[in-house]
């Protein structure tokens, strides 16, 4: 069975853009990286609240953040 993973965020290229690692953001919001990974996996989907905590941290908008597609 094929499982194709549906790209909600854009959290992932964003770090990469901006040289963060996940660990340094999950140390920034204070959680653990298994989460910030499943986000950025998009194996999960942030809430609206963190998504605009991500986007303080990073120096972007929401919306960089929201897959387009």
């Amino acid at each position: 069975m094929l499982v194709r993973i549906m790209k909600l965020n854009r959290i992932k290229c964003v770090l990469v853009e901006k040289d963060i690692s996940q660990t340094q953001l999950a140390k920034d919001l204070g959680m653990s990286f298994s989460t910030i990974n499943a986000y950025c996996s998009n194996r999960k989907q942030p809430s609206l609240e963190l998504l605009s905590k991500i986007a303080d941290i990073l120096s972007v908008s929401i919306k960089d953040l929201i897959a387009d597609k």
